[in-house]
């Protein structure tokens, strides 16, 4: 029997340490500072993934008084074992496996969407791969281009199976897994039918963890430069809480630096009519949602509300809970909501004709490219929204405009609907849509101030978290999920009839938006996305207004156009409705 969390004798390139028994080669190697060379390998710990299918063979290692090499990744340590990492052995195997890998994938780097941002490209480098020797028959299928978010490029595949992990393991979708044998083998939905047609969220982690560029969002920056010169458009752009806090990472900054002026003025430089922040939309929808929560809490209505800002996990639950469809809120998403008054009341204020307008979202999201489509949201026969591009997107624009971001000043957004509040900053986070809404749900139920804004008991970052917040004489019950598969178990309590909660925040990514699919890739790298977040808190604790019913602008968006929350009018605009989908 062996003892758990023993400490066992091991050396590493002479170097001997103890470690606890039963943890792998490449973990014990790491205490100590030895880096292994991995590819399929993705240790995501704070987001309960770890993906081992040590199918890559880049990790090779000698281990002492055995004949053959081992992967790292999957070896465990045992006392006494001796590992050499860069034996001539273990180097060439490393090598060898690279260049079969590189036999087979499409030598388009230069155009390739993960052009110097790709795993695979990184390592060949690394490993001073410097030609490919076996050249031979490649793969050969047609990239499926068949969805509004996603694109997937078989050719590109080198089956480390991350996608799948995250999907199936993390966020429990079950859409992709090996397709094939052999050499033809690849990964994708079953029987390789297009994503259009299977039950995909959209939700891009899968993008996100790809190595190459087997997965990609669907581009769409040559639409937003067309709109921009045409000359009979009135191109107005917003951007969401979570690019401020990831987009100087594009440019060498540090993650977590706060970009929100130069990203204003970066966007004046490219030509937009008008910058506008999605932070508008967000407390707009809190006046839409606390109210729905109030109404439902005060008449009886169907409890738990879940939050409905997060388009993948709209889709999730279309697909996986149609029986559920009367739990969440009816509130359309932030940026949704200000591209439908940027159609109607802004348009009316300066007189412009809503077909003249282009409504662009910069999103940390690929699921937002979808959910513009969604034919429910139109309002007139006019697409509330009418492009998506992902943070990584604007980057690429901006880069590609020659402009100096680093180098930028600050500048505001503009005005009228340009006026923001720190609630709705902390939308872009696990945790923030619902602690926004309990900032006004408390004073519109109670009638009293509320002098400390920040609820703690409702931020952090594990995958599920359940608090309790006092309101007058009412105690509220809050849950909150980040990531898909912590969303199914709370979504299952509530078809068992089990759940306790009056309201539940769900955001589909895991840390939310900061940890969105369009976000700068983190490669594996939690603390990144710790620290975006701590940069949302931050920009919240310095904001003068931190409530959202007192954002000025939302109250004359209001008092002039709408009349009161929840109404007819509101309804209308900013509500919507969903649709059960086939499970497949």
């Amino acid at each position: 029997m062996v003892e758990k969390g023993k400490l066992i004798n091991f050396k590493v390139n002479d170097k001997e340490i103890k470690v606890k028994e039963g943890i792998t080669i490449l973990e014990a190697s790491q205490q100590v500072g030895v880096k292994i060379p991995t590819l399929c390998h993705l240790d995501l710990h704070d987001f309960k993934m770890v993906n081992k299918t040590a199918s890559c063979r880049v990790c090779m290692v000698e281990v002492s008084g055995r004949n053959t090499l081992v992967p790292a990744c999957v070896t465990k340590v045992n006392d006494g074992m001796e590992v050499k990492t860069h034996t001539p052995r273990a180097i060439r195997a490393r090598r060898m496996a690279v260049e079969l890998l590189l036999s087979n994938h499409p030598n388009e780097c230069f155009t390739c969407p993960k052009n110097t941002d790709c795993e695979l490209q990184s390592l060949a480098a690394e490993l001073g791969v410097r030609e490919i020797k076996w050249e031979g028959e490649r793969m050969d299928y047609p990239k499926d281009l068949s969805s509004d978010a996603i694109v997937k490029d078989a050719n590109k595949c080198i089956y480390c199976r991350r996608c799948e992990t995250m999907c199936n393991e993390v966020q429990t979708c079950g859409i992709l897994s090996g397709i094939g044998r052999g050499f033809e083998s690849f990964v994708g939905p079953a029987f390789n039918m297009p994503m259009v047609e299977s039950s995909c969220t959209y939700c891009g982690q899968c993008v996100q963890v790809c190595p190459t560029a087997a997965l990609t969002e669907v581009n769409h920056t040559d639409k937003v430069w067309e709109a921009i010169n045409d000359p009979d458009k009135h191109v107005v752009v917003q951007t969401a809480p979570a690019i401020r806090t990831a987009l100087g990472e594009l440019f060498g900054m540090e993650a977590g630096t706060l970009v929100t002026g130069k990203m204003v003025t970066a966007l004046r430089e490219m030509g937009f009519d008008g910058v506008f922040d999605t932070d508008f939309g967000a407390d707009l929808t809190i006046m839409e949602e606390a109210s729905e929560l109030i109404y439902r809490l005060e008449n009886n209505k169907t409890l738990p509300m879940l939050t409905s800002c997060c388009p993948a996990w709209v889709k999730f639950i279309e697909h996986q809970f149609p029986e559920l469809l009367d739990v969440p809120s009816t509130c359309k998403s932030p940026h949704i909501m200000f591209g439908t008054i940027a159609k109607t009341y802004y348009a009316e204020k300066n007189e412009l004709d809503p077909d003249n307008i282009v409504v662009v979202s910069i999103m940390p999201c690929i699921a937002k490219k979808a959910e513009a489509k969604r034919p429910e949201l139109t309002k007139d026969e006019h697409n509330n929204v009418d492009i998506v591009v992902t943070t990584r997107e604007l980057g690429a624009m901006i880069k590609e405009a020659g402009i100096d971001f680093v180098g930028l000043s600050d500048s505001e957004f503009d005005k009228p609907l340009g006026e923001t509040t720190g609630a709705s900053v902390i939308f872009g986070t696990t945790g923030g849509v619902i602690e926004a809404a309990v900032r006004t749900a408390y004073e519109w139920i109670t009638n009293e101030e509320l002098e400390d804004v920040e609820f703690h008991q409702l931020r952090g970052f594990d995958g599920l978290r359940k608090a309790t917040v006092e309101i007058g004489d009412k105690s509220l019950n809050i849950g909150i999920a980040h990531g898909l598969g912590n969303a199914r178990k709370l979504l299952e309590e509530i078809r068992e009839g089990k759940s306790e909660y009056h309201a539940i925040e769900i955001m589909a990514c895991p840390g939310g938006c900061i940890g969105g699919g369009g976000q700068p890739y983190h490669h594996g790298n939690a603390e990144i996305v710790k620290k975006r977040q701590e940069a949302i808190y931050k920009e919240d604790r310095n904001k003068k207004i931190r409530k959202s019913h007192e954002n000025k602008e939302v109250l004359e968006l209001y008092e002039k156009y709408i009349g009161e929350p929840f109404n007819e009018t509101a309804h209308r605009l900013l509500h919507t409705h969903y649709e059960e989908r086939e499970r497949i």
